[in-house]
């Protein structure tokens, strides 16, 4: 078992990390922290270099890579700001679904626009009354003609108010048995008539990414717009959760690591009593103990990844690399924020601001209680 990274994988991360250096400026990150703004200057430039949608294949716009590079990429950037990480990270949400089981027509028209930056993707499958469970669909899609015609209502959003395309998990089949079975997804454009979307409010982290509340009435489409098969978008969404929670983890990694290196830097020059913080033993057993979480999550989250690319579908080992990845940010944040002490607990010092941003990744995509179930579901079989 070789745990080095390859020297194409290294030059990838060595990347990513000098163009986050040289493009997050932290006044700019502070400024679209308050104004709720999404950095899109930056984000047309990651894609101009190829950093986003590097995971598709090189006819759509990508390189051809996998979800492993990826998550290289998107823990760099979640390293130098967590804010402007996770917005550049989120992007292409969803977009893995059009890529795995678009038609071709789809892959060439929204892929290569969303690998160019030309367009932002979002995934439509959270429901108010449904939350987590997407075996239960309100959102309905119904077959007039050569149309579909979408209604219901989605929550919690990823990119919902400044999406150009969207994914849209639908019932297409009220009679199935199980429910889940009639679902399907179905591509909805920005502008389409009857689509609106409302951000949910001011929220506690993730400023800088749109999280919406996106409603679909009688939003009429193409029958050509069904993605997948008709009756599959539940197994279609499944398959996709499972690469997309290599990526949050990936988020938590590079979260984490931001935060502790900021701890660690403040540690070694802060003095108390006359001498530095890091010299205290309790502040170097919270190192010991940061730093362990977080190549523990690290390489959890390398497994995850690599273990997809090669085409091997575990959601055991997926959920275990998210749910202990944000535990680990959570963890490692809130240490980074006990270490600065008052300074933690300002703005200007950015760690109060990884805090914020590190929760969200124990809640979407899967909150941690879902996790544990599909962990604990691999070992206790159910009749």
């Amino acid at each position: 078992m070789d745990f080095e990274l390859t020297k194409e994988q290294k030059d990838i991360k060595q990347a990513a990390s000098d163009f986050a250096e040289g493009e997050f400026d932290k006044d700019l990150a502070m400024q679209l922290e308050k104004e709720h703004a999404f950095p899109r200057a930056i984000w047309k430039k990651a894609c101009e270099l190829g950093f986003v949608g590097m995971h598709f294949p090189e006819e759509y716009g990508g390189q051809g890579l996998g979800v492993f590079e990826n998550a290289l990429v998107v823990e760099e950037f979640c390293r130098r700001d967590s804010g402007i990480g996770t917005a550049l990270a989120l992007c292409d949400f969803a977009s893995e679904i059009l890529m795995r089981h678009g038609t071709k027509g789809q892959k060439e028209r929204f892929l290569a626009a969303i690998a160019s930056g030309r367009m932002i993707s979002a995934g439509c499958f959270t429901e108010p009354n449904h939350g987590s469970d997407i075996t239960m669909m309100d959102t309905t899609a119904v077959r007039d003609g050569d149309e579909w015609v979408v209604n219901g209502t989605k929550t919690f959003i990823t990119n919902g108010c400044i999406a150009d395309c969207f994914i849209v998990l639908c019932q297409t089949d009220p009679a199935a048995k199980p429910g889940y079975r009639g679902q399907s997804l179905i591509l909805v454009e920005k502008g389409a008539a009857g689509i609106e979307a409302a951000e949910v409010g001011d929220k506690m982290g993730i400023r800088m990414t749109s999280t919406a509340e996106v409603s679909f009435a009688s939003v009429r489409v193409p029958a050509a717009n069904l993605i997948g098969e008709e009756g599959k978008g539940f197994y279609h969404v499944l398959e996709f959760f499972d690469e997309s929670r290599a990526e949050i983890a990936a988020t938590a990694v590079g979260i984490a690591q931001g935060a502790f290196d900021r701890a660690l830097d403040y540690a070694k020059q802060r003095e108390q009593f006359g001498q530095r913080l890091a010299d205290f033993q309790v502040t170097q057993h919270k190192i010991a103990d940061m730093a362990t979480m977080i190549d523990a999550a690290r390489l959890l989250t390398y497994r995850a990844a690599w273990n997809f690319d090669r085409g091997k579908i575990d959601p055991k080992l997926t959920s275990m690399a998210k749910y202990y990845a944000g535990r680990a940010a959570v963890a490692v944040t809130d240490e980074a924020v006990q270490i600065l002490g008052g300074y933690g607990y300002i703005l200007e010092y950015e760690v109060e601001r990884f805090y914020r941003d590190a929760k969200i990744t124990e809640i979407y995509e899967g909150t941690k209680e879902i996790q544990k179930n599909t962990i604990a579901g691999t070992f206790i079989k159910k009749k």
